[in-house]
């Protein structure tokens, strides 16, 4: 879709939210520059301009998929959800079986020729909430029927989770958080998630303990435990709390290094020795760079961003729309809330990346996909109202098009 100049001057949606998605980005091309140093002298012989280019490549490409996101009227994502599941699925079952290991961990498929990694669970995720917007909309009624509400809705929320599940449970557990408040918003019984919860909970901590006995079945289970021990100091022994404690004391002493001002762009000491500056900690090398101040900042505008979406779930034309901008908007936010929890320690580290600014493949094109969903949502509950309210104006007709009406003395 061409997009020119006067495109972009009659853009309609929330005024805040395009500036948001401006600035971000603009952050994002300084910060992810900056951060790459190290990655572009062990792998580009020192061409720090590769990783800028390829990152402004997919940045640039991100907002045109966002705003031909924003241009497809909503209600056509509630079919095209039900293609995405059947996308999503089998690539899902594909990542396991044949992507690309990093880390002891299936999650990416490569794209050859463009060099770009494709994460399936960035797909699933966007996916798995348009499906669950419109299942919710189409079964609100029988919510509260546990055979014919809830189960129907929550198998392939199920299905989705345990696919990513064995691979990268953090992205697991954010999905099923987002869709668990979804379904709480659109009336589901308290009673049916919180036992839903409870044998989650019970489901994990069984995997773990028959991991522990069987490595080889689940790899990384190892790992998420000795995360969650040593964020809750049940671990004594000093060597492993090191080795394990390393990126988040790297991050900590960039964000303590910072101060108010920071050390201005480009002079960050801590992206020589963080492991991954540029997506998973890139919170810390802002606060270095940048400053408390320029953090905060990014910090009110992922929390504007929030209040925004909600806002234009309120006054969606329908109940489709509601759920769609919220949860999105609500899934999008509390990655942000995540990754900057983890650090600064608050929180045990996950992998995931700060959405819109983090370098990463197609992740940020499905940040500025969803982007454009909660945008399509926004221009036409807007071109809906303008609608009523022209209706309702005396003198004029039902469509904004006819002529005005001479009314009689």
């Amino acid at each position: 879709m061409k997009m020119d100049v006067k495109n972009i001057a009659d853009l309609k949606g929330d005024r805040a939210i395009w500036v948001i998605v401006f600035f971000l980005s603009v952050l994002s091309v300084l910060v992810v520059y900056s951060s790459t140093g190290s990655l572009a002298f062990k792998n580009k012989d020192g061409n720090t301009e590769f990783y800028m280019l390829k990152h402004l490549f997919i940045l640039a490409a991100g907002l045109g998929l966002m705003y031909g996101a924003y241009r497809l009227p909503y209600r056509y994502y509630s079919k095209l959800s039900y293609l995405g599941l059947i996308v999503a699925i089998p690539l899902l079952i594909y990542t396991i079986v044949g992507g690309t290991n990093l880390n002891s961990a299936n999650r990416w498929i490569s794209i050859p020729f463009i060099g770009i990694t494709f994460q399936s669970s960035d797909l699933a995720k966007l996916v798995i909430i348009t499906y669950l917007s419109s299942q919710l909309t189409r079964r609100k009624d029988y919510l509260g029927d546990l055979k014919r509400g809830f189960i129907p809705v929550l198998i392939p929320v199920g299905l989705i989770c345990l696919l990513i599940f064995p691979a990268n449970f953090s992205t697991s557990a954010l999905i099923f958080l987002i869709c668990a408040v979804m379904m709480f918003a659109a009336g589901t019984p308290f009673k049916f998630l919180a036992s839903t919860v409870g044998i989650s909970i019970a489901g994990f901590i069984m995997v773990l303990l028959l991991a522990g006995s069987m490595p080889r079945l689940l790899p990384r289970a190892t790992t998420w435990l000795n995360r969650i021990e040593i964020y809750l100091g049940m671990v004594e022994d000093k060597e492993q709390k090191d080795a394990s404690n390393y990126q988040v004391e790297q991050s900590k002493i960039a964000i303590a290094s910072g101060g108010v001002l920071g050390k201005m762009p480009g002079n960050s000491t801590q992206r020589n020795f963080l492991p991954h500056p540029y997506s998973d900690f890139i919170f810390a090398i802002i606060v270095e760079e940048y400053g408390t101040v320029v953090s905060a900042f990014v910090i009110l505008l992922y929390l504007i961003l929030l209040y925004r979406g909600i806002r234009i779930a309120m006054k969606a034309a329908s109940g489709f729309g509601m759920l769609l901008a919220f949860g999105l908007s609500f899934g999008l936010v509390t990655q942000a809330i995540i990754n900057m929890l983890v650090a600064v320690g608050m929180f045990p580290v996950t992998g995931q990346p700060l959405p819109l600014v983090s370098m990463g493949g197609t992740s940020i094109w499905f940040t500025l996909i969803s982007l454009g969903m909660i945008q399509s949502v926004s221009r036409y509950s807007e071109e809906t109202e303008a609608e009523q309210k022209l209706e309702e104006t005396p003198g004029f007709m039902a469509h904004p098009e006819s002529e005005p009406q001479i009314q009689s003395v």
